[in-house]
């Protein structure tokens, strides 16, 4: 055995090599749109009017503007001083229009001792306002607003959805506004270039567009002949526990800050948190509103947890046909369905099996630690690089714009307006009386800038975790959806049935938990898909400065959201 000198002399070279890792890794130059320094009001001052100023004061100067929801400039300028000296008593100076406070701007100050600092990885320029890809961005937020509560089937492949023809309708009609009324929607298609009814709000990565809308992971239990439980019974082992994969679902058909005056009072910071409605009994997640819910209330890395106790605990019944998986085995030497990466490197021991170091409790500390570093990247990318505005502060200048008579925001892309006035959301819009993005979260979206995305990082980092230790290519087979009514599972038949991997279903848990922000209204598809792979760098960041800490040989393969592969 070494002695305690050798030991701690190997502790420091392996913090040190871990350290100029770090250090090796450049800073990225950070480019924001250049909105914030391009929009005048009439007496040529900056408005802000494209950037994030949910809970600062109204301006006061010019009631008829604080009246649309433009903010103070002063206001937002001592905002920026703050941002600029990253003194903490700058940050308390900040002025609030109402009781909401602002959500943590100095966490993009904060230096972590693992992974990429926070200010070593960027993410580009949002769409600007004036732009056709902004456009179709909002015009997808109308559209998932519109089909909220529209059972996730009829977003599936054609021989699989609904029966109910007026709402294929509808659902056509969505996928036919952002294929002609959108030229630069980045979303996914078909072959032919179109958004169909089986691309429609869905993700980017691989696996995204194969199978159920909902990923197996936000459905599946464990199967357990000793309980009599099967995966249909949606519960995951946890330990003694179980975890019951139905949730709190808000009710059907309840939309907020659909009216002027509402939508004024949350901007300036009024709190109207807590007047959420809830069906009597948990369900299985069927809609966008259910998904919705679901990241409204949970713990971030939640659905990535429970994806790794499912795979960690799922027992293999029987052989598969023509398939003979790796297997890795657990306490008691049980075998599981689930293989890990073939670059753990305990899958080729003949006399050991991984624990505290490439086994379960490892893997399940490893999903969740990365989610915290994660959050402090893209909190930096949110306050002090983009700050970008949230689609319901974008949703009111759309409205006042079309409803007043002086046409406050002319620099706003036309195809979002003509949609709206003469084109296929006209049929819907204005709604109650407004062009405003109808939210399903009373409070509308949490207090810091939209640009990136917390959920689709921590999604982009977890999912990458997830991703490097478990056989992304081995199948999930019988795959499931919830009824009708979300009481219970059912079986998927469309013909994509049988081609479901591991890999693709985490990517689509990741744009799931990603998109599922987006239908509540409080998020844009490009935070979605530029934060996810803010993530993954991170998550592999994370991954690569730990590989010299450990004493086993060890060689993790992954595949990037981008369809590239990568070892560690």
């Amino acid at each position: 055995m070494e002695n305690a000198y050798t030991r701690r002399a190997k502790a420091r070279k392996i913090r040190q090599d871990a350290a100029e890792e770090a250090f090796l890794r450049s800073h990225p130059k950070q480019i924001n749109n250049g909105e914030e320094s391009t929009y005048r009001s009439s007496d040529n001052q900056l408005n802000y009017i494209a950037n994030f100023t949910k809970g600062l004061p109204r301006n006061t100067d010019r009631p008829e503007l604080g009246e649309v929801g433009e903010v103070d400039p002063k206001a937002y300028r001592m905002l920026l001083k703050a941002l600029a000296s990253g003194n903490p008593d700058d940050f308390e100076k900040i002025p609030l229009g109402g009781t909401r406070k602002f959500t943590n701007p100095q966490a993009g100050l904060a230096f972590d001792l693992e992974g990429p600092d926070c200010h070593a990885v960027t993410i580009p320029p949002a769409p600007r306002i004036d732009s056709a890809e902004n456009s179709a961005e909002m015009g997808e937020l109308y559209w998932m607003a519109l089909l909220r509560d529209v059972h996730c089937k009829y977003f599936d492949s054609n021989d699989a959805c609904g029966d109910n023809d007026e709402i294929k309708q509808k659902v056509s009609l969505a996928a036919e506004s952002m294929t002609k009324e959108f030229s630069d929607f980045r979303g996914p298609k078909d072959q032919n270039g179109k958004v169909t009814s089986a691309t429609l709000f869905r993700g980017f990565a691989p696996g995204d567009l194969v199978g159920p809308y909902i990923s197996q992971f936000l459905l599946k239990g464990n199967s357990d002949k000793a309980l009599n439980l099967t995966e249909k019974d949606g519960y995951i082992r946890f330990g003694t526990q179980k975890i019951d994969q139905r949730q709190k679902t808000a009710v059907a058909g309840k939309d907020y800050m659909t009216d002027e005056d509402c939508w004024r009072k949350v901007q300036s910071g009024v709190d109207t948190s807590g007047q959420d409605e809830f069906e009597k009994k948990p369900l299985f997640i069927r809609n966008l509103r259910d998904l919705a819910t679901y990241v409204h209330f949970d713990a971030l890395y939640q659905a990535y947890l429970n994806a790794c106790l499912y795979l960690l605990s799922e027992m293999k019944e029987k052989k598969m046909t023509g398939i003979v998986p790796l297997e890795m085995r657990g306490i008691g030497g049980k075998k599981f369905e689930f293989p890990v990466d073939r670059g753990n490197p305990y899958v080729d021991s003949v006399n050991q099996i991984g624990f505290s170091t490439f086994g379960g409790p490892h893997i399940l500390s490893l999903v969740t630690e990365v989610a915290t570093r994660a959050l402090k990247a893209v909190w930096y990318q949110k306050w002090f690089v983009h700050r970008r505005l949230r689609p319901e502060e974008f949703g009111g200048r759309v409205h006042f714009h079309l409803k007043s008579d002086r046409k406050l925001y002319p620099m706003i892309d036309r195809e979002i307006l003509d949609s709206l006035q003469t084109g296929l959301l006209s049929k819907y819009f204005p709604n109650n009386g407004t062009y405003l993005l109808p939210m399903a979260f009373p409070e509308g979206s949490p207090t810091h800038p939209a640009y990136g995305a917390g959920h689709a990082t921590v999604a982009g980092a977890c999912v990458t975790i997830l991703k490097a230790w478990f056989d992304e290519s081995f199948p999930i087979e019988n795959p499931l959806i919830a009824s009708d009514d979300g009481t219970c599972l059912v079986d998927y038949n469309g013909a994509d049935k049988g081609k479901l991997t591991v890999g693709g279903e985490l990517n689509k848990l990741a744009a799931n938990i990603s998109i599922g922000r987006n239908a509540a209204g409080v998020h844009w598809r490009t935070d979605y898909t530029e934060s996810v792979k803010l993530g993954e760098a991170i998550a592999i960041g994370l991954l690569q400065e730990q590989k010299t800490s450990y004493n086993e040989n060890f060689n993790f393969s992954l595949t990037k959201f981008d369809g590239t592969t990568i070892s560690i």
